[in-house]
């Protein structure tokens, strides 16, 4: 398998993935869980973070992604100039 599948088949498995929570998170939501909801995401330009979110919790977890993001995003540019 070459590089240009392995990617495509990560990115649709990442795919199916998010379908999979969201569809949980619909079922467990109309069976009843009651909570707080918070929301908070990262928008990545390049290498640059922008945290947003509704509350110190959720923006946390926020930073926690774009910490996260960033660090593969220096790896794979790592990995591309080398190769």
């Amino acid at each position: 398998m070459d590089k240009g599948s392995l990617l495509i088949m990560t990115g649709m498995g990442m795919i199916m993935l998010g379908f999979l929570l969201v569809f949980i998170g619909t079922i467990v939501s109309a069976l009843g869980g009651e909570g707080d909801v918070e929301s908070g995401g990262v928008i990545m330009i390049g290498p640059i973070p922008i945290i947003f979110g509704t509350s110190r919790g959720a923006a946390g977890m926020a930073l926690i992604l774009a910490i996260i993001l960033m660090a593969l995003w220096v790896i794979g540019a790592l990995l591309a100039r080398r190769g």
